[in-house]
């Protein structure tokens, strides 16, 4: 786990956080002694798709849902 001192992290702040990898963590002390941690985040976690999870959802559908529309009648001949 490396240590940067107070300073060191206020002038290369951007570049700690783009360099530590999820899960790293770096301490940072004054004075020789810690006081903060600064840890990488781990992306959000989701959930994988479930197939069928909206099923019996719809519950009316026109008769004429798959007639083609009025506008679009002199492309269709």
């Amino acid at each position: 786990m490396p240590t940067v001192t107070i300073e060191e992290a206020q002038n290369k702040l951007t570049e700690l956080i783009h360099r530590l990898t999820p899960g790293e963590e770096v301490v940072i002390t004054e004075n020789d002694q810690p006081v903060a941690r600064l840890v990488a985040a781990a992306p959000p976690q989701r959930k994988p798709r479930q197939p069928g999870t909206l099923k019996g959802t719809v519950l009316y559908m026109a008769p004429d849902f798959d007639a083609p529309l009025d506008e679009f009648k002199e492309y269709m001949e």
